[in-house]
């Protein structure tokens, strides 16, 4: 039974735990997104969140608590300066943990560990998905399938519209610009 087993040993003793969470918290908030077995990112989760923490108060304890995990001056300056401002807002959650698959060599199942409010592909992404379904409305009814096809209902004066407000094509843009240059 694995009763009050929370720490995962990564079959290392502790000092060099110490030092590979250590040095993978600084390339983690140096580069903001790292390649590494899931075993690893689990544990560099639950390292590296409460130093995100601590990084939301910018005072001198703070730096030199965060300095005595990092041991990387680089890394320390990043976090404040750079990632703190941007999570200040966000309670929680600053890491994301993507499975990429498994190595060829030995099986282990790997995955990119990165920092959640940095992957801009990601959030413009959610944000536009965000919007859209917000807009739509939709319920489980087809009501609105049912309206459109029932006959003798007019549709909506904006489907029926002359196609007036289309973009101008290039000979009427072309005859706009001679006419205000004269």
């Amino acid at each position: 039974m694995r009763h009050n087993k929370t720490i995962n040993h990564l079959g290392r003793q502790a000092s060099h735990r110490k030092a590979l969470m250590s040095n993978m918290a600084a390339s983690l908030i140096l580069h903001k997104r790292i390649n590494t077995t899931l075993a690893k990112a689990k544990a560099l989760r639950t390292f590296v969140e409460p130093i995100i923490t601590k990084s939301k108060d910018d005072s001198t304890h703070s730096r030199r608590m965060v300095f005595a995990y990092l041991k990387n001056k680089e890394a320390v300056s990043e976090l404040f300066r750079e990632v703190a401002p941007k999570i200040a807002e966000r309670p929680g959650g600053y890491c994301r943990i993507l499975k990429t698959g498994f190595r060829q060599g030995d099986g282990a199942e790997t995955c990119f560990i990165e920092l959640v409010d940095f992957d801009t592909d990601y959030t413009q992404n959610a944000g536009a998905a965000k919007k859209t379904a917000a807009g739509k409305g939709r319920t489980r009814r087809a009501g609105g399938k049912k309206a459109a096809a029932t006959p003798g209902v007019e549709a909506p004066a904006a489907e029926t519209a002359p196609a007036a407000t289309a973009a101008p094509t290039a000979t009427e843009t072309a005859e706009t610009a001679e006419t205000t240059a004269e």
